[in-house]
């Protein structure tokens, strides 16, 4: 039943810790939602067509004009000359072609003159024949030539052809193909033929020949000129091509003026308008998307982070917490100075503690979150003062976030007080003032004079507000949180503190005592990367019980008999034990930090008083070691642990009477095997590997301590003088 009633506890708690990060989250992104979309909503213009600009209009963004686009693309495809393509086989055909004429009327001839010679060789009674007719020449010399060329010739020309000798139709023929060539070479076009032709005619009209062969050549050569010159549709097809993607694509661009003041929206302006989302925008969803994404990066980005946190459920809990505390407190301030964007302010947003949060977050949580935050407050802050600039983005102001933040968290360290606040404070300004130089001078900006020292002044005042604020913020944070930072441990170490004073006046062998175990503790726990300083502040306060009876305490009886001498061991170990519950007591009407309590009531843990318990054996053998213990707990923490060994160990080397090296590794070795024996250190994070460090740092730091002396002469004078 009990296990039961357990299971179910651990559910709720479970449950009310997922309830309070889905109600956390939804809260935060509400707020950033809520405090950025004003800023990123699109600007709603009341304009109509053939109206007055009543101001200069830019574009918000860079928008393509796809309708201008394919325009020019007309255009330039519109500019683009059909491509024609010089055919030059064509006046190799035609000169073939002339040349198989002439060759078939000196064929025709030649045939004639070997029929007649064969007919001169025969030796008959009858009468010789007759050389063939002009006549029968032309159709013995149309049959070598092709339907189509016997047509479209006129007879004249094989009339001439099969008269004229061989040696003419050769010259003929050299002339003609000459001539056909040199005007065939060129382009010729449809309407061109007719001038190429005329051409040839030209240039064999003042040939040699004679006239019936000239005439029959030129006949010829116009009938062998033809067009050359042809329309190439693919070459032209990607000429127009090449010359459509050579068309860069025409774009709005960002901060581009679209309409100037007093000037009429005309149809092309109108449609700019609308293209570039000016007109009709209570529609619009795509702002309100892309917020949502951008609320969810940031969102998911803190999850993560404080889900590998490694730390208590409920220290992780009040560490969201806090955290979304100081983001909603940072983004609040924000938006308040970008509101003041309307009065015209120009670098208004330079004035932004942009170095506080990231500061709060370093000193009360850790780093890595702060620098995280750092890059946040960058992106809300560049979207926040987008007033006055084209688009949605200020980049200029989240750079100077960005830089501003990350020069106050690095330039703190683990000693982090208020002078050392007010310095990163400092050190921000600097930085902004070299941010905002950088920034100005950049794009060749022409500022004024009084322009730049309003600029810088707004950078100082930023660095030195940072500090500020967080100072004056951070004890509120301490004390509603109860976080214990770096400066609140620096503050408790102040000897001139209450409790201190009160150690040291009341308790001063106790006071040096846990000066002592201050100093080992220190060293270890950052040996093994764990709070020094913690551990340091809480060995201060660990004894803090023994005022209450100081001299009950051997570090307290330097002149006093031990009252120890005189009490039943039971009434003894008491009394020692008491110090522990009466310290936690003492812490707690203080209000002091619970980290610091804990410490004082686990750096004992459940040990053993072995001297007393011992005692009381040789009066009562049946006596149970549970009374001479420690009520505990153990320790929790590293720190508590480390503590507790320095405690012992310190208290043990201080009891030798000649430490030697040797001596005091052993006793911290003897020390430190007791607590594991007993299982002190079963309770806490701390590994076997750890606890060696622990013993070498506590070694090498007590040999520090009590390291050799030379004995000076006077001394050992006075020695001797005494002992004679």
């Amino acid at each position: 039943m009990d296990k039961l009633q357990q299971h179910f506890i651990r559910i709720r708690k479970l449950l009310d810790i997922t309830f309070f990060r889905i109600l956390f989250f939804f809260v935060l992104g509400v707020v950033l939602f809520g405090a950025m979309y004003s800023n990123v909503k699109p600007e709603k213009l009341d304009l109509s067509l053939f109206s007055v600009a009543e101001k200069t209009i830019r574009s918000p963004g860079t928008v393509e004009d796809k309708k201008s686009t394919e325009n020019k693309r007309k255009e330039a495809i519109n500019q683009v000359q059909p491509v024609y393509a010089l055919k030059n086989e064509y006046t190799q055909n035609r000169v073939d072609l002339i040349t198989s004429i002439f060759k078939a009327a000196v064929e025709v001839n030649d045939e004639i003159k070997e029929e007649m010679k064969k007919q001169e060789e025969i030796v008959e009674e009858k009468p010789t024949k007759e050389e063939p007719s002009v006549s029968d020449k032309i159709t013995r010399l149309k049959t070598k030539l092709t339907s189509g060329v016997a047509k479209e010739l006129p007879n004249q020309v094989f009339s001439t052809l099969v008269q004229a000798s061989n040696d003419d139709l050769s010259i003929a023929k050299d002339l003609t193909v000459t001539a056909i060539n040199n005007v065939m070479t060129k382009r010729i076009s449809t309407d061109e033929v007719e001038n190429a032709k005329k051409r040839v005619e030209e240039e064999l009209k003042y040939t040699s020949l004679n006239d019936n062969l000239r005439l029959a050549a030129i006949d010829l050569g116009r009938y062998a000129v033809i067009q050359n010159e042809f329309y190439d549709p693919n070459a032209t097809e990607e000429l127009r091509q090449q010359a459509a993607e050579s068309i860069e694509p025409v774009k709005i661009l960002q901060g581009q003026i679209i309409v100037e003041e007093g000037k009429l929206i005309n149809q092309d302006i109108f449609r700019q308008l609308k293209l570039v989302g000016l007109l009709n925008n209570d529609k619009s969803y795509k702002p309100f998307i892309g917020l949502v994404l951008l609320i969810t990066i940031i969102l998911s980005a803190i999850y993560y982070y404080f889900y590998q946190m490694k730390s208590l459920p409920e220290k992780r809990q009040t560490f969201l917490l806090l955290y979304g505390i100081i983001f909603i407190f940072s983004i609040f301030i924000m938006k308040i100075i970008s509101l003041l964007q309307i009065f015209n302010f120009a670098g208004i947003g330079y004035i932004f503690p942009a170095a506080m949060g990231g500061m709060l977050i370093k000193i009360l949580i850790d780093e890595k979150l702060a620098i995280l935050m750092s890059i946040i407050m960058a992106v809300c802050g560049s979207i926040l003062f987008n007033e006055g600039v084209t688009g949605t983005l200020n980049f200029s102001e989240g750079i100077y976030i960005l830089f501003s933040a990350l020069a106050a968290i690095l330039f703190l360290n683990t000693q982090n007080h208020r002078t050392k606040i007010l310095q990163a404070g400092v050190f921000a300004a600097i930085v902004n003032v070299l941010a905002i130089c950088a920034l100005m001078l950049l794009p060749n900006g022409q500022f004024s004079g009084v322009e730049y020292g309003y600029y810088l002044l707004t950078a100082v005042v930023s660095g030195i507000g940072s500090a500020v604020l967080t100072i004056g913020v951070l004890p509120l944070f301490e004390a509603s949180f109860g976080i214990l930072s770096t400066m609140k441990l620096i503050e408790l170490s102040n000897p001139n503190h209450p409790l201190l004073r009160k150690i040291l006046m009341e308790a001063p062998g106790t006071y040096h005592h846990s000066v002592m175990v201050a100093n080992l503790a220190e060293s270890a726990c950052e040996a093994i990367g764990a709070n020094g300083l913690l551990a340091r502040v809480g060995s201060y306060y660990h004894d803090i019980g023994k005022t209450k009876r100081p001299n009950f305490f051997i570090e307290n009886q330097m002149h006093h008999d031990n009252p120890h001498d005189r009490l039943p061991p039971e009434r003894s170990a008491n009394i020692i034990i008491a110090h522990v519950t009466d310290g936690s007591a003492i812490l707690k009407k203080y209000h002091m930090p619970k980290e610091i309590i804990d410490i004082a009531e686990q750096h004992h843990g459940t040990t053993l008083l072995k001297f007393f318990y011992h005692k009381a054996l040789q009066s009562d053998t049946d006596i149970k070691d549970e009374e001479f213990r420690y009520p505990g707990p153990k320790a929790q923490t590293k720190e508590s642990a480390v503590v507790g060994i320095a405690d012992s160990v310190e208290a043990a080397v201080r009891s030798l009477s000649q430490p030697t090296a040797e001596l005091i590794e052993s006793l911290v070795k003897k020390i430190v095997a007791d607590r594991l024996q007993d299982g002190q250190l079963n309770e806490c994070d701390i590994t076997i590997k750890e606890i060696e460090t622990v013993s070498h740092t506590l070694c090498e730091t007590l040999k520090g301590i009590f390291h050799s002396r030379i004995e000076y002469p006077e001394m050992t004078k006075t020695k001797k003088v005494k002992q004679a």
